[in-house]
């Protein structure tokens, strides 16, 4: 699936294996990934970009922050159960707290809209409170937990 969103500061993009470099930049901080999974090393990056980016229909897409054209992480968005898409996003630590996660959220979800999408689904790490705030704020509403996973749904 080819995807091409906009949002005021970034492009919602397929990737390209020549993202790898600034995609591991994202993946190899333990911060950033601390709950999520161990650290990427540059061979990992290369295989998650090829496995769930290039991969046809692509579990993830790139973030591309339009004042640098650089990759500052990637868009979580696939096929969950029946007619439910996953969303969610990995981001540099460096635009952390600028509203960028929320900005893609209300993209992907006004593009879901126009794709008959029935509803979209956040899963987080119940000590994700930013990642919380964003389901909360954009309408979503706690499910269920599994474990140490929370669940948001929206319904379009």
């Amino acid at each position: 699936m080819k995807m091409e969103l906009f949002t005021k500061r970034c492009k919602i993009r397929n990737f390209r294996q020549e993202d790898e470099k600034d995609l591991y930049e994202v993946l190899s901080d333990a911060e950033v990934m601390k709950y999520i999974e161990p650290v990427f090393d540059m061979e990992k990056t290369t295989d998650f970009i090829k496995n769930a980016g290039l991969c046809e229909p692509p579990l993830v897409y790139a973030v591309e922050i339009l004042e640098t054209e650089r990759v500052i992480g990637h868009l979580i968005f696939h096929s969950y159960e029946k007619s439910d898409y996953e969303i969610g996003w990995v981001i540099n630590r460096n635009y952390w707290g600028m509203g960028i996660a929320d900005e893609l959220t209300k993209a992907i979800v006004e593009y879901s809209k126009e794709a008959d999408i029935e509803s979209l689904v956040i899963e987080c790490d119940e000590n994700q409170a930013a990642s919380k705030n964003i389901a909360l704020k954009n309408g979503f509403v706690f499910e269920v937990k599994t474990g140490n996973l929370e669940l948001y749904r929206l319904m379009l």
